[in-house]
């Protein structure tokens, strides 16, 4: 074989002709391209390649193949090649139509296939080649062979080699992990010299750390770690799509920003695999994407920012707002906003808790999912996150299984996720998870199934307790706002609350973190706009106030009169 295979099967002469002419002319010379009419021949071409262990990348196949539905044909790939990213090919005639769109979605949902792709219709047709673009991308980086992959390599599964690993996923960033007695670790060691202490990391510039620091290792990725400077319009203490959002609306609108985060990008939204009802990405988008392209984004419009920095104190003195940072002293702002988002609630097993990062898991599902290829899989939760994980793990597991604690799955999970329900009181392992003990809520009955892998998604708390007194907070540590202020909060700011706005004037909060908010990245993202809205509200208040004063503002943004001026890579708003 000349490289991985793409594999297109299609009923229709004239357009497998047209997307063989395609496929050829932009990936022949990296990947080898086999078309053909018949999904009899396909299965046999797909049973010969598992056979002799060659790589598929990705299989296309009409709606129709003659009596045969081409999801039917895709679902039958997916274990036969598990890694394989399959996609149904569409005409430009059912765009639209709801018998089509119906198919989609069930196979989607049904984990049959990945995505779907409209045929191409010329040539060159750009539109194909960016879908087919795009899941070869998401192919490779499942295979660890996505451009500037940085690989860790250690002894064991646990320990520091794991928090590396989900720090790397925290930050967005597709990597590898090898043990150190693997041919693949092997040949790392080899590269760093023959001898290594543990854990290596590898970057792909060739940059090679032992044991770093989370600072050392945002350093060599390229990542900033201090501020660049003390002083600014608006201080965003946390960098997921509530943060990223309100990063790119305050910058583009000429308020200098600093984002701050004690981890890195994305917050929950990078463990997810794939997010399919966010607007304008007909195909689903990843969470890691989705944080990566948000942060070039409000980089270019000259936001700052500041990873591995915890913030550690929030208050209000002389000179206005401050945000305490762990590394760096206090940093001034005129307003701040919270999107420090939540983590997961842990199980309170001590057998399990003893193997997280050695087949226990919480989130960190894209990085992780590879090496359940082939094995059994548990997932607990009833969230949308938690179903989305079953269907994803479907693709490459033997066997998922979604175990929900709660008496009904309506209420938290969209009607395409539902599954089946119990509790897990215990498991354990010899180094890696091997069983779990699972419990029947309605007779106390329990049972132990072997398992290889579990994703536990079971609910989150928010990151609030560093905040001071006056960021009045619910029995759950979520942030109260706007109405939902009691009285004597809402006094100290002789005004009516904004509607983002916490007990501490000038100081908001948005997405996960704030009480009531509708736990979902578009939410989220909404939030973060909306917060820029208040900003004009609360900085021009702040001018009518100060007005005859010696006082000068930090930055001029657009309340102030003038073009929006910051350092770095900005662009003036459109």
């Amino acid at each position: 074989m000349s490289g991985p295979v793409i594999v297109a099967v299609d009923g229709d002469a004239g357009a497998l002709r047209d997307v063989e002419r395609e496929l050829r002319d932009r990936y022949a010379r990296h990947y080898h391209v086999v078309c053909m009419r018949s999904p009899d021949e396909a299965r046999a071409h797909l049973d010969d390649l598992a056979a002799a262990g060659e790589e598929v990348a990705l299989v296309l196949a009409g709606t129709w193949l003659g009596g045969l539905a081409g999801s039917e044909l895709l679902d039958e790939t997916r274990h036969r090649h598990p890694q394989a990213k399959r996609a149904l090919l569409i005409a430009w005639g059912d765009l639209g139509s709801p018998d089509t769109g119906e198919v989609i979605f069930d196979a989607v949902a049904r984990g049959r296939i990945d995505h779907h792709v409209l045929r191409p219709s010329s040539s060159p047709d750009e539109r194909f080649h960016q879908e087919i673009s795009s899941l070869l991308l998401e192919w490779a980086e499942t295979q660890r062979a996505a451009p500037n992959t940085v690989h860790v390599v250690s002894e064991s599964w646990t320990g520091r080699a794991y928090e590396l690993r989900e720090l790397l996923g925290r930050c967005a960033m597709p990597h590898s992990f090898s043990l150190a007695d693997s041919s693949a670790g092997r040949a790392l060691i080899a590269e760093a010299g023959g001898r290594a202490e543990f854990p290596l990391v590898v970057f792909p510039d060739g940059t090679k750390l032992t044991n770093p620091s989370n600072a050392d290792l945002a350093r060599a990725a390229g990542s900033p770690v201090s501020p660049e400077r003390m002083n600014f319009d608006l201080v965003i203490v946390g960098a997921g799509p509530a943060g990223l959002s309100a990063a790119v609306y305050g910058a583009s609108e000429g308020f200098s920003t600093l984002v701050v985060d004690e981890g890195g990008l994305g917050g929950q939204a990078t463990s997810s695999s794939l997010i399919r009802n966010y607007l304008g990405f007909a195909q689903g988008v990843t969470g890691r994407r989705l944080a990566q392209q948000a942060y070039d984004q409000a980089w270019v419009f000259g936001a700052k920012f500041a990873f591995m920095q915890r913030a550690i104190g929030l208050g209000h003195d002389h000179d206005g707002l401050y945000v305490a940072l762990s590394d760096s002293g206090r940093v001034r702002a005129r307003a701040v906003l919270l999107a420090m988002g939540a983590t997961y609630r842990r199980l309170g097993v001590p057998a399990l808790q003893a193997l997280n990062g050695a087949g226990v898991f919480y989130g960190g599902l894209v990085s992780e999912a590879p090496a359940m290829a082939a094995r059994d899989v548990y997932v607990l939760g009833g969230s949308n996150s938690a179903g989305q994980a079953a269907l994803y793990l479907a693709r490459s597991a033997r066997r998922v299984t979604l175990v929900v604690r709660a008496s009904s799955l309506e209420a938290g999970m969209s009607q395409y996720l539902v599954r089946q329900r119990t509790e897990i009181v215990g498991g354990g392992g010899d180094g890696w998870l091997e069983h779990l003990v699972l419990r029947d809520r309605a007779d106390g009955s329990e049972e132990t199934v072997s398992a290889d892998g579990l994703f536990l998604m079971i609910g989150a708390r928010p990151r609030t307790e560093w905040l001071p007194p006056e960021i009045v907070r619910d029995d759950q540590g979520f942030v109260l706002t706007g109405t939902d202020l009691h009285d004597d909060d809402a006094r100290r700011h002789h005004r009516v609350p904004l509607l983002l706005e916490t007990g501490m004037p000038g100081v908001l909060a948005a997405g996960d973190v704030r009480h009531g908010s509708v736990k979902r990245v578009a939410s989220a993202v909404g939030e973060g706009s909306i917060a820029i809205h208040h900003l004009h509200s609360l900085l021009g208040a702040e001018r009518l106030q100060s007005h005859g004063r010696s006082k000068e503002p930090l930055s001029q943004g657009p309340l102030g009169g003038g073009e929006a001026t910051r350092d770095g890579p900005g662009r003036s708003a459109s």
